[in-house]
C-alpha cells in the first residue's frame, strides 16, 4: 500500500488545531509556537506532494480510495490534479503567514481602550488550522459527498473567526464592534448555508441519476454512454451545484457578505477568508460544474460571463468610492473573482490556465495587501483612508511593501497577476470579443483605486496621528518578504505554475468538448 499523501496533509493541520485547543489557558505563547510548527509541517508535507505530481501523468495523482458509507455509495476518495496541487501549495503557504501575522490578534487586552477584551488565543488558532484541513482535503476530494461535507463543514469555524475575533480598530467601541462582527458573521453564514442547501439537492440528484457520488466514476461512464441524464436534468442539476459556488466565490449579485464579513474580520482572517476559502468555489466551478454537466456548462455560458462581467465593472466601482481600506480592498476581490470566473467560462485553453493562476496569483497579491493593511491599521487604530497621510517618511517599508502589493493587485507587468490578467482576457477575447474588450475597463478601474488608495495614505503632509507610527517590525517582514518575492518571481517566471496547470486545463477542455477557437486571419507567408 502506498504512503497517504494526500490524507497526511489535512490529518497534519487537524491534529494541530486539536493540539493547540488542549494547550492550557496560560500558555499562549506555546498555542501559538504549535499552530505555527504544525502549518510549517503541512507546508513541508504538501511540497512534498507537488514534488511527487507529475504533470504528465494522470488527471487524479496519489488517488486514496476506502469505502466509507457503503449502503450510500459515499467513499474516502482522494486525487489531485494540476489545479488541485496548485492551490494545496498555496493554501499550505499562506497558512504560516496567517499564523505569524495574527500573532497578538487574539491576546487578551489591557488599557483604557473600550473596546479591549480578552480573546481566547488557543481557540483562534486551532479555528485557522481547522480550516486549513478542511480546505486541504475539499481539493483533494474526488468523492462529490465528501466534498459536500467539506465545503459546508469549513463554514462553522470560519463563522466563529469573523463574530468572535473581530477588527480592533472599529471606531464604535465595544458594543458596536460586536454588533457589526455579529451582524457580518452571520450574513457569511445565512448566504453560504442557503447555497449549500441548494447544492445538496443537486448532490441527490446526481447520485439518483448516476448511482454513484464517486467523480471519476462519472466521467467514466460519460465517456462509455452509460450516464442517462437528459439535458433538462443536467441543467438544474448543473445550476444548484453552480449557485453555491457562486455564493462561496464571490460572485455578483450573491457578494454581498464579503465586504461585511472582510471589514469585520481581523486582518488575518480576512487573508483566510478571500485567499483561501473563497478558492474552494472557483476550484469547484472547474472541477464539478464543467466535469459533471458540460452541456449545461456550455448553455449556462453567456449568462455567467454576463454576471461575471458585471462583477467586474461593480467590484472596481464601489472600490473607487471606499473610505474604508479592508472594504475597498474586499470590492477589490470581487472584481478579481469576476476574472477568474471570466476565464473558466470563456472555455479557451488561456482563459482557464489564467483563471487558474488568477487563483494563486490572487491568493498571493491579497493576502501581501490585506495583511500589510492589517499593520497599518493596527499602527493608527483606524481603517479610515482619511486617517492616514504621509505614511511614507515615517515608515519607508511599509509604504514600500504596501505599493508593490497595490501595484500587484492592479496586474502590473513584471507582477504575477499580470500573467493570470493577461491569459484571461485573451482567452476571453479570442471567443468572446465584446466581454473581453468590456472587461478591460476593470484594469483602468483597478489603477483609479489602487493609486488613490495610495496616495490618499502614503504620500503628502504627515498627520500627526501617524507621526509616530512605527515601521515593520522583524515578524511583519517575515509575513511581508517572501510575498513579495514570489509576486516578483512569478510575473518574470511564471512557467512553474503553468507547467503544473496546463495539463489539467486541456484535461478539462476536453471533457467539455472545446476547443480553443482559431485565428481569423492567417498570419502572411
Amino acid at each position: 500500500m502506498s504512503f497517504p499523501y494526500l490524507t497526511v496533509t489535512f490529518a497534519l493541520p487537524a491534529a494541530g488545531a486539536i493540539v493547540t485547543a488542549a494547550v492550557p489557558a496560560a500558555r499562549r505563547t506555546a498555542a501559538k509556537w504549535t499552530a505555527l510548527l504544525f502549518s510549517l509541517a503541512t507546508l513541508v508535507m504538501v511540497a512534498i506532494v507537488v514534488v511527487r505530481f507529475d504533470p504528465g501523468g494522470g488527471q487524479f495523482q496519489l488517488a486514496e480510495s476506502h469505502a466509507w458509507i457503503k449502503d450510500f455509495g459515499v467513499s474516502y476518495d482522494l486525487g489531485v490534479d494540476g489545479i488541485g496541487v496548485a492551490l494545496l501549495a498555496l493554501t499550505a503557504l499562506l497558512i504560516p503567514f496567517v499564523i505569524l501575522a495574527g500573532w497578538h490578534d487574539a491576546d487578551p487586552l489591557e488599557g483604557p481602550r473600550p473596546n479591549r477584551r480578552w480573546r481566547p488565543t488557543q481557540g483562534f488558532f486551532a479555528l485557522i488550522l481547522s480550516v486549513e484541513a478542511m480546505v486541504l482535503l475539499s481539493f483533494e476530494a474526488t468523492d462529490i459527498f465528501l466534498f459536500y461535507l467539506l465545503f459546508e463543514a469549513m463554514l462553522i469555524p470560519m463563522y466563529f473567526l469573523i463574530g468572535g475575533f473581530g477588527d480592533r480598530a472599529h471606531a464604535g467601541g465595544d458594543e458596536a464592534a460586536a454588533t457589526q462582527r455579529s451582524y457580518a458573521a452571520v450574513k457569511f453564514l445565512l448566504y453560504n448555508l442557503v447555497g449549500g442547501l441548494i447544492m445538496l439537492a443537486a448532490v441527490i440528484g446526481v447520485y439518483v441519476v448516476a448511482g454513484t457520488f464517486s467523480l471519476t466514476d462519472i466521467a467514466h461512464m460519460r465517456a462509455a454512454g452509460d450516464l442517462s441524464m437528459s439535458t433538462s436534468t443536467g441543467r438544474w442539476l448543473f445550476l444548484g451545484f453552480f449557485f453555491a459556488f457562486a455564493v462561496k466565490a464571490p460572485l455578483w449579485p450573491v457578494h454581498t457578505w464579503l465586504p461585511n464579513a472582510m471589514g469585520e474580520s481581523t486582518a488575518p482572517v480576512a487573508v483566510l477568508l478571500t485567499a483561501v476559502v473563497d478558492k474552494v468555489g472557483t476550484f469547484a466551478m472547474l472541477r464539478y460544474c464543467l466535469q459533471l454537466f458540460p452541456e449545461a456548462s456550455k448553455w449556462a455560458t453567456p449568462v455567467i460571463l454576463v454576471l461575471a462581467l458585471i462583477s467586474i465593472i461593480y467590484g472596481a466601482l464601489v472600490a473607487v468610492g471606499q473610505r474604508d481600506i479592508k472594504r475597498l480592498i474586499a470590492y477589490a476581490s470581487v472584481s478579481h473573482f469576476g476574472f477568474i470566473i471570466m476565464g473558466i467560462f470563456a472555455m479557451t485553453s488561456q482563459g482557464q490556465s489564467g483563471a487558474t493562476l488568477y487563483m494563486v496569483n490572487h491568493g498571493l497579491s491579497t493576502a501581501a495587501l490585506m495583511l500589510l493593511a492589517g499593520f497599518l491599521i493596527s499602527r493608527r487604530g483606524s481603517r479610515l483612508i482619511s486617517d492616514f497621510g504621509g505614511v511614507q517618511k515615517v515608515a519607508p517599508v511599509l509604504a514600500g511593501t504596501f505599493l508593490i502589493s497595490g501595484l500587484a493587485t492592479l496586474s502590473l507587468p513584471g507582477l504575477s497577476p499580470f500573467v493570470s490578467e493577461f491569459l484571461v482576457l485573451v482567452g476571453t477575447f479570442s471567443r468572446y470579443p465584446v466581454i473581453g474588450i468590456i472587461a478591460t475597463i476593470g484594469i483602468v478601474l483597478a489603477a483609479l483605486y489602487v493609486l488613490v488608495l495610495y496616495q490618499r495614505t502614503m504620500t503628502g503632509p504627515v498627520k500627526a496621528t501617524v507621526q509616530g507610527m512605527s515601521d515593520l517590525k522583524v515578524r511583519e517582514v517575515v509575513v511581508v518578504a517572501p510575498l513579495i518575492a514570489l509576486l516578483i518571481f512569478l510575473g518574470v517566471y511564471p512557467k512553474p505554475l503553468t507547467d503544473i496547470v496546463n495539463p489539467a486545463v486541456h484535461q478539462t477542455m476536453s471533457q467539455v468538448d472545446r476547443t480553443d477557437p482559431h485565428p481569423q486571419l492567417e498570419a502572411s507567408r
